[in-house]
C-alpha cells in the first residue's frame, strides 16, 4: 500500500466541522486571525465558505473527523482515518494562560521602531485581535490582568504615533466577531479620548484603553446562540443579551481588576442620551463622558459590520444615519468631535 496521506485538499463546498485547514493566503487577505486552524463552529464554517479561496489543505494528522471519513476519491486515495473524534461542539479546553495569552508578534510590533507606521499598524492591530480572542476564550483573572499589561502598551502606542494610529483607524475589519468588535471600539475610542482630553493629566488613559477593549467582556457569559444569531434577537433573547455589562463587570469585580474606568464603560457603552438605553436608562446628564466615548464607537462599529443578515454600511453612510435618526442617543458636541476624527 502506497504511503498514507496525511493532507488532502477540499473545496468550500466539502469543508466541515473538524477539519484543521490550512489557509494559502497571508492573515491579510481572508479575516481570519491564523492561517491555520481546526473548524469549530459553523460561522467558522460560512466565512471560509465566503472566502475567495478555491481549494484548502486539510491537515488530517491535526483534524477530529469522525473513523468513517474519507476524502471524495477525486481528491485523495489511501487517506489516513485520524482516531474517533471528540466532541467538536464542547467547550475548548483552557490552553491560554498568563505565560502565552500575550502574542509574541505583539509585542515585538509594539516595541519595533524601525517598522513603517503601515506595517506596524496592521501588525498592531491583527495581534491585538488576536489577544481579544484568546481572552474571551479563557477569561480568566490571571489572563485579565496579562491581557491589561498588553492593552496599556497599545493605548501608549495610540497616543503616541499617530500616523500608526490613523492607519489603524482604516484597516479596522468589519466581521461580526467580538474580539474583532473589541478592538475595534477600543482603538476608536482611544483615539476620541485623545482629541477630548490631549495629554491631560486628570484622565488615566490606560485604564481607559482598558475599559474600551474590555467593555463586552460579559458577553463570554451570553449564550453563543444568541450572540451569533442571523438574525433579529425575540424579546427574550434581547433580554438576555441585555445583561452583558452586569457579567462584564461581575467578571472584573471578581478578577480584582475592576476600576472606576472600566465600571464606568462597561455598564454604561448601551446607555442613551434619551434615556432609552440601557441597563439603568441614563438620562444625558447621568450618563459619564467615558460611557457616551464607547457608547458611540460601539454604535459605529455595529454598523459598519457585515453581517448573515445585512450589508456593512460605509464610514460615511454609518455616520449619516447617526446623525439623521439616531441624534438623541448621542451627546451633540461629542458626536461633533467624533466625526471630526473619522474625516
Amino acid at each position: 500500500m502506497s504511503e498514507q496521506k496525511k493532507t488532502v485538499s477540499q473545496s468550500p463546498d466539502e469543508l466541515c466541522l473538524g477539519m484543521y485547514v490550512k489557509l494559502p493566503n497571508s492573515w491579510l487577505d481572508h479575516p481570519f486571525l491564523r492561517n491555520e486552524f481546526l473548524i469549530k463552529t459553523e460561522a467558522q464554517l460560512e466565512k471560509l465558505r465566503n472566502c475567495k479561496i478555491n481549494r484548502f489543505d486539510i491537515d488530517l494528522g491535526k483534524s477530529e473527523l469522525p473513523a468513517n471519513w474519507h476524502a471524495d476519491s477525486g481528491n485523495a486515495t489511501d487517506v489516513a482515518h485520524p482516531e474517533p473524534a471528540v466532541d467538536v461542539t464542547a467547550p475548548a479546553p483552557e490552553k491560554w494562560n498568563a505565560d502565552n495569552l500575550v502574542p509574541e508578534a505583539l509585542q515585538e510590533a509594539l516595541h519595533d521602531k524601525k517598522l513603517n507606521p503601515e506595517k506596524r499598524s496592521e501588525a498592531v492591530y491583527h495581534h491585538s485581535r488576536e489577544l481579544m480572542d484568546r481572552l474571551l476564550e479563557t477569561p480568566t483573572a490571571e489572563n485579565l490582568k496579562a491581557s491589561k499589561k498588553a492593552i496599556f502598551q497599545v493605548t501608549d502606542m495610540i497616543l503616541h504615533d499617530p500616523e500608526t494610529a490613523s492607519n489603524m483607524l482604516r484597516i479596522t475589519s468589519h466581521d461580526f466577531y467580538t474580539y474583532t468588535h473589541s478592538v475595534n471600539v477600543g482603538v476608536t475610542s482611544i483615539m476620541l479620548a485623545k482629541a477630548l482630553f490631549g495629554q491631560s493629566d486628570q484622565h488615566d488613559m490606560q485604564e481607559l484603553g482598558a475599559g474600551f477593549f474590555l467593555h463586552d467582556l460579559g458577553k463570554v457569559n451570553v449564550r453563543p446562540e444568541v450572540i451569533n444569531k442571523p438574525g433579529k434577537l425575540t424579546d427574550d433573547e434581547m433580554r438576555h443579551m441585555r445583561t452583558h455589562p452586569f457579567k462584564g463587570f461581575k467578571l472584573m469585580e471578581q478578577s480584582g481588576e475592576l476600576t472606576e474606568e472600566s465600571r464606568i464603560i462597561v455598564l454604561q457603552h448601551h446607555e442613551r442620551a434619551d434615556g432609552t438605553g440601557y441597563p439603568k436608562q441614563l438620562h444625558n446628564e447621568e450618563i459619564h463622558i467615558y460611557g457616551k466615548i464607547c457608547c458611540i464607537a460601539d454604535v459605529f462599529d455595529a454598523l459598519t459590520a457585515e453581517r448573515s443578515y445585512k450589508k456593512a454600511m460605509t464610514p460615511f453612510q454609518a455616520l449619516v444615519l447617526m446623525r439623521d435618526q439616531m441624534s438623541d442617543h448621542f451627546d451633540k458636541k461629542l458626536f461633533t468631535e467624533f466625526v471630526n476624527l473619522m474625516r
